[in-house]
């Protein structure tokens, strides 16, 4: 099978962003009185996109009103400090180049915010990306297939010519669920025996390991 699209998840991805989340789910905490979390709790948070993160880092009797509080605290520091402390991974941003330069469709589809993915994309990719998706009021979130399927669409793409390429059950579940093969990166948030656990056949453990798949210089 010869693939020409490749979605790439962001966080834990192409992305190290956990500190920068970390302190924007501390400031939302410290606003509203309760524990701070350490970047390990919020580790173990991140995947199914903010509110989510949100409500499992919120104590158990926490209200509506808690939340709606919360969340907005969170996006108010998230948007103006959400590149402070992240990174891209080695190597993924000359994989990304080099997928562009021998006309592969590249896209980013995550549970971040719209607004987020689109910064961040801009801040660390600026380009490179032919399609950028994030979660808006309207669109159902991963792991449902909706998001991968609008950007297939807006590439032009088939689902058997498109890989997806994430580091946790959400993603190998995204994957599932559009009918994707799915690569997992064990430098991510989850590691390789998880995602191996998960029954992902495909766990690469550098970027260049996804260009060679790609090329034909190994199986995928």
């Amino acid at each position: 099978m010869k693939y020409t699209t490749v979605i790439f998840d962001m966080d834990g991805t192409i992305l190290y962003t956990l500190d920068d989340l970390t302190d924007a789910v501390n400031f939302a905490m410290k606003k509203m009185g309760y524990p701070i979390k350490c970047v390990e709790q919020v580790k173990g948070f991140v995947g199914n996109g903010v509110k989510k993160l949100i409500e499992r880092c919120l104590p158990p009797l926490a209200t509506k009103e808690d939340f709606d509080k919360s969340y907005d605290c969170f996006s108010e520091y998230y948007k103006v400090h959400c590149y402070d402390k992240t990174r891209s991974y080695r190597g993924v941003k000359e994989l990304i180049a080099l997928l562009k330069e021998k006309s592969f469709k590249t896209a980013v589809v995550s549970n971040k915010d719209d607004y987020a993915v689109k910064e961040l994309c801009k801040i660390f990719f600026n380009g490179l990306f032919d399609c950028e998706l994030g979660v808006t009021d309207n669109i159902a979130k991963k792991p449902a297939p909706d998001l991968c399927e609008i950007a297939l669409k807006k590439l032009n793409s088939t689902k058997s010519e498109a890989v997806y390429v994430g580091d946790s059950d959400v993603d190998f579940m995204t994957a599932k669920n559009t009918g994707l093969k799915f690569i997992g990166v064990s430098w991510g948030f989850k590691g390789r025996e998880f995602l191996e656990n998960l029954g992902s056949e495909t766990v690469v453990d550098n970027p260049e390991e996804i260009f060679a798949l790609l090329s034909g210089e190994k199986n995928v």
